[in-house]
């Protein structure tokens, strides 16, 4: 047998060739490689290896750089205090970035200031405490739930604290947009339409109390209608959207809202949905999302998917967006000289448009078409002068861009620090902007 089997191979009786692995054909497409092919894929594999390290590598260059267009905070969060305050309840609505906005109004006197996205008050309590200078405060808040429970906050705060001023304080808070901000103003007192205002905070952020409300519709984890209005009283709802809205016009929300990759998918999901009796709740959109996310993606490939998809309706339900952009520029022309505008932005959309926003500011004209510059440019690049002087001694400021009508106190935006990121997940998003006028 042994024989047959070796005759089978060689083809000869006589004393076999040295086996060589090369000389073994097997049936189909295997076969053994000699050592000089071994050593070819060796090569080919350390390419491989070496051109897999280079990618890492450019992908960790590239977070590194993202990283590097923003200024992480540097000031010192106090475990204890933020614990003693806040605890670990997901509930309790938490001031982001609070130490960090403290610090842009620290050496300005703020005579008058407008919170224009009131909240639970968690900012405003701490700059009024900080300034007893204060002598007007005016708050805005569309959100009655919200405007109705800073009341009460601000009314605390002022009774309990007994600083010098207090009775001297007097505190506005009006049930509207910020969008209304120079009729807010202008009813409030004539001087602060024309004199303008010390100090202006924007916090783009939704309260923890809105998340956590299910019958607002906006949380992917809870249930609850698809409504997602900031103004209860507003018509659209997100659900008008979602079950009557042209196909077209949701994929470009989820696509320019959400910055969602996958849209073109879900457009036509939601569109065939309306077959069905449309959607009504939000677990009846997060189950179609996670219909359409891949299972690879696992839990948080839909969570994530889910994020962007609820940010887009919100959006487009409250035209956050465009009311934004106007209204920064609103809030500029009512800031007294020296005056300062802080904005918090939670994604990158309103990031930019902050930006932008900023800059465009910084590029208005003071010079007429003569090329003459008049005494109102003079008078605005004497004070740039006084002001960015003013700005070297402020620690938290790094880099500025000084332009024509005032000063970008933040070329890149502040970033909660590590420890406040730990503390208060829902703050890794933030980024806090800064303006000053001539």
């Amino acid at each position: 047998m042994a024989r047959v089997v070796r005759n089978l191979f060689f083809r000869s009786s006589a004393v076999p060739p040295p086996f060589k692995f090369h000389d073994l054909r097997l049936p189909g497409s295997f076969s053994f490689s000699t050592s000089a092919s071994i050593r070819s894929k060796a090569r080919k594999n350390k390419g491989k290896n070496l051109e897999k390290s280079s990618n890492i590598s450019v992908i960790k260059q590239s977070k590194l750089s993202q990283v590097k267009r923003r200024t992480r905070s540097e000031k010192e969060l106090d475990e204890e205090t933020f614990l003693k305050n806040y605890g670990n309840d997901n509930s309790a609505h938490v001031p982001v970035l609070l130490g960090e906005v403290l610090d842009v109004f620290t050496s300005v006197t703020l005579r008058s200031f407008l919170d224009c996205t009131l909240g639970a008050a968690g900012h405003s309590s701490a700059i009024i405490r900080a300034h007893p200078e204060m002598q007007v405060y005016v708050g805005l808040d569309v959100d009655p739930i919200a405007h109705q429970k800073a009341q009460s906050q601000l009314k605390s705060i002022i009774d309990r604290d007994s600083f010098d001023t207090a009775s001297a304080l007097k505190v506005h808070t009006f049930l509207k947009n910020f969008k209304d901000v120079k009729s807010v103003l202008g009813e409030v007192a004539d001087d602060l339409l024309t004199g303008g205002v010390n100090g202006i905070l924007m916090d783009l952020g939704m309260s923890s109390m809105q998340v956590n409300d299910a019958g607002r519709g906006f949380s992917v984890l809870k249930n609850g209608p698809l409504d997602m209005r900031m103004n209860p009283k507003a018509t659209l709802k997100a659900e008008d959207i979602l079950n009557s809205w042209p196909a077209d016009e949701i994929g470009r929300v989820l696509r320019e809202y959400g910055e969602e990759s996958n849209w073109y998918s879900l457009q036509n999901r939601i569109v065939k949905a309306r077959l069905h009796g449309g959607l009504h709740s939000t677990n009846e959109l997060v189950d179609l999302i996670q219909n359409s996310t891949s299972r690879t993606k696992g839990r948080q490939g839909w969570i994530k998917t889910a994020t962007r998809v609820f940010q887009a309706l919100r959006i487009a339900v409250n035209d956050e967006l465009k009311t934004l952009e106007d209204s920064i520029c609103a809030c500029f022309e009512s800031l007294s000289s020296g005056g300062r505008l802080a904005v918090i932005s939670f994604h990158s959309l309103e990031d930019r448009i902050v930006k932008q926003a900023f800059l465009n500011i910084m590029n208005c004209s003071e010079v007429d078409e003569g090329g003459v510059e008049d005494e109102e440019g003079k008078r605005l690049r004497e004070l740039r002068k006084i002001n960015l002087d003013t700005v070297k001694e402020e620690a938290w400021i790094k880099q500025v861009i000084q332009g024509q009508n005032g000063t970008i106190l933040t070329k890149r935006p502040i970033t909660p620090s590590e420890k406040e990121e730990t503390l208060n997940p829902r703050s890794r998003s933030a980024k806090l902007r800064v303006i000053q006028k001539a």
